[in-house]
């Protein structure tokens, strides 16, 4: 996007790569042509300051995070807003969708983790375990497993199923503000203020 000022905290490309969207100071959700570089339409989530974006992989979902705890989720066909998440009590850092779009992982400084059901914005769990803000969450490919990072120097590894944690690193000196798997699903890495990235084996 050249040339232009863009208000953006947070940046997300579509699944078929055509738009990024942006999240901004405002409270809005600007989604850009790629190719035209021009900004083709707003999404207003009436919040503040978006601090998280996310498309579900199957390209019918956007959902924003915002410094609230304030989670929206809109039809891009329609690009009208269907829900209003109100589950967290503080900004929300980190928001993910599951492989198959059916579900929305959010993370946030309350220290907590939820789970909604997309389709009807059901809260379909809570996690806790981590001892301070929860800064990233990443879903494994294979639909399994997500990874958590927290201001408390910790990576979580837990069952999508269960919802059980069922493994935590403490390898960071500092807080972890980045986690993601591989392509294949066979590797974590997280990075820290600590200036350290570290790499992982799955499944653990």
């Amino acid at each position: 996007i050249v040339n232009q000022f863009v208000d953006a905290w947070t940046v997300a490309f579509s699944p078929d790569s055509k738009y990024i969207a942006t999240g901004s100071h405002l409270g809005k959700v600007n989604i850009f042509g790629v190719e035209s570089g021009k900004k083709e339409y707003s999404l207003d989530t009436r919040g503040k300051f978006i601090l998280s974006i996310a498309y579900s992989p199957d390209g019918k979902y956007l959902a924003s995070g915002a410094i609230d705890g304030i989670i929206n989720i809109f039809d891009i066909a329609t690009g009208k807003l269907l829900h209003t998440l109100e589950g967290h009590a503080m900004p929300i850092r980190s928001l993910t969708f599951s492989p198959d779009s059916q579900l929305l992982v959010t993370a946030s400084d309350d220290g907590y983790i939820k789970i909604y059901d997309v389709q009807h914005a059901n809260l379909a769990g809570t996690l806790s375990g981590h001892g301070s803000w929860v800064l990233n969450v990443a879903f494994s490919p294979d639909d399994t497993h997500f990874v958590s990072s927290s201001s408390d120097k910790s990576v979580k590894v837990w069952d999508a199923g269960s919802r059980a944690c069922i493994n935590t690193f403490f390898d960071h000196q500092d807080q972890v503000w980045s986690v993601q798997y591989n392509s294949t699903g066979s590797k974590i890495i997280s990075a820290g203020d600590d200036r350290a990235i570290h790499i992982y084996d799955c499944p653990m």
